[in-house]
């Protein structure tokens, strides 16, 4: 990430933003058993919401019948990049920084305070679901969830 990236308050920068959005896509895929590492790469151009790509490493440890390729597809289906919805989703459009700015961004329990969400990307989406699907179920539900993936991502 850049040099400036978590010094901003700015949730539509993506410096900030889509470095929380990756852990948060890491920490899923790997609580869900999908794989037991997971590094995840978005890239974005200025102007262009949707990312231009997503790269998600997983050091050979997918589980047995999935693949690099298809945790990405996994990734596609159930979360959206684009900065306005990270916003949204990872509620960056509350007034916290000062909590996230001392003692690290990442590694701390997400917790509720006065209505506002805390370190939300270290609370895991549930994937759990695709641990049990077979290869064919999972590319049968990508081929399924091809428009809403186009609506999010460039593809």
């Amino acid at each position: 990430h850049g040099g400036g990236a978590f010094s901003g308050k700015d949730p539509t920068k993506v410096d900030r933003s889509a470095a929380y959005a990756c852990r948060w896509m890491a920490k899923s895929v790997v609580k869900a058993g999908l794989c037991k590492r997971a590094l995840v790469q978005l890239s974005y151009a200025i102007g262009v919401a949707k990312p231009l790509s997503i790269f998600v490493e997983t050091y050979g440890t997918e589980k047995e019948g999935l693949t690099a390729k298809l945790i990405t597809d996994i990734v596609k289906i159930n979360f959206d990049a684009r900065p306005g919805a990270l916003a949204q989703s990872l509620s960056l459009r509350e007034p916290k920084y000062n909590k996230t700015a001392a003692y690290c961004h990442f590694g701390r329990e997400p917790f509720e305070k006065d209505g506002m969400k805390f370190f939300s990307w270290e609370d895991p989406v549930d994937l759990v679901k695709y641990a049990s699907m077979s290869t064919a179920d999972v590319e049968a539900e990508v081929t399924a969830s091809k428009d809403a993936i186009l609506t999010k991502w460039v593809d």
